[in-house]
Formats: structure tokens, C-alpha cells, sequence
């Protein structure tokens, strides 16, 4: 059975809730995006100490590390220096936690992907050097603001990687959101990026019927297929963790740019409300699962 957790963010700023609500879910993990109105490689050993210490007594693992490492611009030379420094921060907070998963990008999108393509790829030489010495997996999330929008491109990047230590994040919701250029997430995309995947992400997305463009909506009522994509998740025998994303609101839209670049205050705003529904959604469907 695959285990449940949220990335603590979604739902507040501040870990001693987070926890809190974990527990009550009895949720088995958190994915540290931002705590304290602080990114993951801005945190110090002082706030590492505190979230052990609330994180004890409890059953509360932490997971991974959501970072924002490579959401920058591939032309800016200084902006990619500084996001190797990110990775090398995320490494610690990660090892402080004992865990080995960081989530990463590539790069924003640019419209020329197949002329650069082999730039692109390169570009990993490093963060992989770095994370096969240190241990670490490096997650990689289909994520329709970047280079790696779909499934496909995912599992094309990660093929050509080729390394022990880069692993596949699967998101079906973004995988929706990449719209055209993205497959029905459930069946055909999860299928393509299966074989790969390491870590999974819940959150749901349907077309608004005013813009014509795709939201994110209460987990359950999007347009993802998430009973038949938690089925398979038990017929495949995914073990891993399922963390709730949901970029939600029920009271409020998050701006784009936010949804892009999560963290703070702002985008924590309402999100335990949105959580809590969507906490309560999913494990109704699991309810239903056939084990």
C-alpha cells in the first residue's frame, strides 16, 4: 500500500501545524517546501532543530525536500550558479532528515526545446555528479511551467540521464495542465512515466469554463481519473508516498506566479482549509480501493 503524506506548505507556514494535522490524518509524511516563511535552503540548524522536535513523539516522517532547484532561467549564468548552490543546501536539510529525495526542474520552458535539447540534458552533468557522491535521488516532476511539461519529455530526459540517482516525480494534474502537448494522464501518461517514478504528487485540475484555461480544483472533482490512478498505484504495488499539492483554494485563486514559485505566506493562505477537504476526499477513495 502506498502511504500518504502533504507537502507542509499547502497547509501552513508554521510546522507545529502541519504536524498537528498530519497526525490527525494520520498521515504517514511531509515534503518540506517552505516552513516559516523560509525556502528550504534558507533554513538554519536552529529551525532543523525545532521541527525535530516537534516531529517528536509523532509517526511523522519526513519524506524529501521540494526544492526549487533549476526553476531559473537557462540563459542566466549567475541565476544557474546560485541554484547549485540551492542544491547543495537542500542536500543538507535533506541529510538532517535522513532522507534522499530532492524534487527538481529544468529550467523555465523555453519555445525552442528541441534546438537546445542536448543543452538541456547537459545541463544535469553537475547536479548528477553531486547527487550520485552524496546519495541522493534526484526527483524529477513533470511540470508544465518547465522544460520537462509532460510525461513524455520526462521520460525521454531521464532515459538519456541515465543514472541510478534521477528518478521520475509524477504529477497528473500538471501533466493536464501542459494541455495539448500533454497525454490523458491516467492511463497513458502514468504508464509512460511508471517505469521511472519514485515519488508521486496528488492534486486535481478541470478546464474553467469562463477563461478556457486549466485550475486546479478540490482533489476528486478535476478532470484526473484519481479512483483508477490510486487502483493502479495498488495493482502496480507502488510502495512510495503520495503527497498532497493541492494548489487549491476554496476561498481564494492563487496567482500564477505563486502557483509557480510556492512558498510563503501567500500561498499558505486558506490552505489548510483546502487541505483538510482534500485530505478528506482522498481517503473516502481510498476507502473504496480494492487492496
Amino acid at each position: 500500500m502506498f502511504k500518504v503524506g502533504i507537502i507542509g506548505d499547502e497547509a501552513s507556514q508554521d510546522f507545529q501545524t502541519v504536524v498537528d494535522m498530519a497526525v490527525e490524518f494520520n498521515l504517514d509524511s511531509i515534503e518540506v517546501r517552505s516552513v516559516w516563511d523560509k525556502a528550504p535552503q534558507e533554513l538554519t540548524d536552529q529551525d532543523i532543530d525545532n521541527m525535530k522536535q516537534i516531529l517528536e513523539g509523532t509517526n511523522v516522517k519526513i519524506i524529501g525536500i521540494a526544492s526549487p532547484f533549476y526553476k531559473c532561467d537557462i540563459d542566466n549564468t549567475e541565476e544557474r550558479k546560485e541554484h547549485i548552490n540551492i542544491l547543495k543546501q537542500c542536500i543538507k536539510l535533506a541529510k538532517a532528515f535522513d532522507v534522499n529525495l530532492i524534487r527538481t526542474f529544468v529550467f523555465w520552458k523555453i519555445d525552442n526545446i528541441e534546438e537546445r535539447w542536448g543543452e538541456i540534458v547537459g545541463s544535469y552533468d553537475e547536479p548528477v555528479r553531486i547527487a550520485e557522491s552524496e546519495g541522493i535521488t534526484l526527483g524529477m516532476e513533470n511540470e508544465y511551467s518547465t522544460n520537462l511539461a509532460t510525461a513524455k519529455l520526462t521520460e525521454r530526459f531521464i532515459g538519456e540521464i541515465d543514472s541510478p540517482s534521477v528518478k521520475a516525480i509524477w504529477d497528473p494534474a500538471n501533466e493536464a495542465h501542459a494541455d495539448q502537448d500533454g497525454e490523458t494522464p491516467f492511463p497513458d501518461a502514468y504508464n509512460r512515466l511508471k517505469p521511472f517514478m519514485i515519488h508521486a504528487h496528488l492534486k486535481d485540475a478541470a478546464r474553467d469554463p469562463k477563461t478556457r484555461e486549466m485550475d486546479s480544483v478540490e482533489v476528486g472533482t478535476g478532470i484526473i481519473d484519481w479512483q483508477g490512478q490510486l487502483q493502479a498505484f495498488i495493482d502496480d504495488g507502488y510502495q512510495g508516498h503520495l503527497t498532497l499539492e493541492t494548489h487549491w483554494r476554496p476561498t481564494l485563486k492563487l496567482d500564477e506566479d505563486i502557483v509557480h514559485q510556492p512558498g510563503g505566506s501567500a500561498f499558505s493562505e486558506a490552505g489548510e482549509e483546502a487541505s483538510r477537504i482534500c485530505l478528506k476526499n482522498l481517503f473516502e477513495m481510498i476507502d473504496k480501493l480494492e487492496q
